[in-house]
């Protein structure tokens, strides 16, 4: 069997004062990383994509972002993406008139998800591909992509026997992005 070795996760000061706010008396070090490394689940990713925000109000946020504009650029086509489809860092790319790896650095720095749904981008093979800037290791699924597979799942996406997603990516973004 072999041994998942992943990056330890950056926490950020106010994510650890919110666990630390919250914590019972008694909590170890150990249960609050459990506690901050805890998987989106497809029902709440879902509810928040449903509930939350509405198209229009998700497209406010990304405009009015401090973000660069090429990073707006591939948020706003990662929202045309149907909701149990997918579509490849590649064909993303190549509707962007960019590269795959400018368009994954994008992904990895999305404040906005799973509302905007980087999600749902795999890699040209249709394999899961990375996630929250994490990559498989010696073909060891990380937690990131454990989420992200998990995420895809919630929308209804199906996965052959060797992880691969099923079926064509989609490729039908308006021709024209602001």
């Amino acid at each position: 069997m072999a041994v998942r070795r992943t990056r330890p996760r950056r926490v950020s000061a106010s994510a650890t004062h919110r666990v630390s706010a919250s914590k019972p008396s008694g909590m170890t070090q150990a249960t609050k990383h459990k506690q901050q490394r805890k998987p989106t689940t497809p029902k709440s990713a879902k509810d928040a994509m449903d509930d939350d925000m509405s198209a229009s109000a998700i497209q406010a946020l990304i405009t009015q972002s401090e973000r660069s504009p090429f990073e707006k650029r591939v948020w706003t086509a990662l929202c045309q993406i149907p909701r149990g489809s997918v579509t490849t860092y590649g064909l993303l790319s190549a509707h962007l008139g960019s590269s795959p790896r400018a368009v994954g650095n994008a992904l990895r720095r999305n404040p906005f998800a799973p509302q905007v749904p980087c999600h749902r981008v795999v890699a040209t093979g249709m394999a899961l591909g990375g996630f929250r800037g994490d990559w498989a290791r010696h073909g060891v699924e990380s937690m990131a992509q454990q989420d992200k597979r998990s995420l895809l799942k919630g929308e209804g996406v199906k996965f052959d026997d060797g992880g691969k997603v099923l079926g064509a990516p989609w490729a039908g973004w308006a021709k024209v992005l602001s």
